[in-house]
C-alpha cells in the first residue's frame, strides 16, 4: 500500500496562500511558515501530518499528495477548510 508524509499550511485566502509560498520560495523555512500562518492545529508542529495513506484525506489534498513531486511546495489548493500548502515529504 501506498504511503505518504506530508507538511501543510491552511489559510483562509488564495491571496495569503500565495504570499506564503512566496516567501518560502524566497528562503523562509516551511515549517516556520507554518507555525506562523496555518490555521490548522499541525501548524504548531511545523505544519507536519505524519504518515497516511489514500482516502485519510480529504479528496484534493489525496490527488495532491500521491500524484505531484515530492519534495516541492505545491499549491495553493482549495478544499473545504480553506487554501493549503503542501510539502510532500516522502512517498513510498
Amino acid at each position: 500500500m501506498v504511503r505518504a508524509r506530508a507538511r501543510h499550511i491552511l489559510v483562509s485566502t488564495q491571496q495569503e496562500c500565495e504570499d506564503i509560498k512566496s516567501k518560502i520560495q524566497n528562503g523562509e523555512e516551511f515549517a516556520t511558515m507554518a507555525q506562523q500562518y496555518s490555521q490548522c492545529p499541525s501548524g504548531k508542529q511545523g505544519g507536519d501530518l505524519g504518515e497516511f495513506g489514500p482516502g485519510q484525506m480529504v479528496k484534493e489534498f489525496d490527488q495532491v499528495v500521491f500524484r505531484d513531486e515530492v519534495g516541492k511546495v505545491h499549491g495553493p489548493i482549495w478544499t473545504q477548510f480553506g487554501y493549503h500548502l503542501i510539502e510532500i515529504t516522502s512517498r513510498t
